[in-house]
């Protein structure tokens, strides 16, 4: 890996992360009854406890809103979920205000188009390696991993190594 990239990996203090396509698979599944289902991966949520244990807040931007995605980051601690977000850049800056912080020590994961406004902005960018190609190509990092596969536990692993 680059030095660079090591270089701003170990600023991090803060990571940010978007739902469908990180942290689950990107797929939504149906029951006969209209409900939604998403699959996600215990060692992403194993990631957001060891932050915590490196005083690291674990948030996250995401354009759906669903209950299952509120259920799943209660559950798992994360600080901030900020849900429903179309232009996911303009919430960096509150986060960047509310904790006193540069958007240098700022780490995002994202998967798609709507997210590139924001992996632009950030001190660190990473993406799964089945994100759009347009995501690849603005990415710091893009991960071993696809998405719903630990993506978030691989990024927090590099963060770790280098604390």
């Amino acid at each position: 890996m680059k030095k660079s990239v090591l270089g701003k990996c170990k600023k991090i203090g803060i990571i940010v992360t978007d739902v469908d396509g990180v942290l689950t698979d990107g797929g939504m599944y149906y029951t006969e009854k209209g409900d939604i289902m998403k699959k996600f991966h215990t060692r992403d949520g194993m990631g957001v406890t060891l932050m915590k244990k490196y005083g690291i807040p674990t948030m996250i931007i995401t354009k759906e809103k669903t209950p299952m995605v509120k259920q799943w980051s209660k559950r798992m601690g994360i600080e901030k979920l900020y849900d429903g977000i179309t232009q996911k850049e303009k919430v960096l800056e509150k986060i960047c205000k509310k904790h006193s912080v540069n958007s240098d020590t700022v780490a995002y994961i994202g998967d798609d188009i709507n997210d590139i406004g924001l992996l632009k902005k950030v001190g660190f960018s990473a993406c799964p390696n089945d994100a759009v190609e347009d995501v690849k190509k603005k990415c710091n990092y893009i991960c071993k991993t696809k998405g719903g596969e630990g993506v978030l536990r691989e990024i927090v692993d590099m963060i770790i190594s280098l604390k």
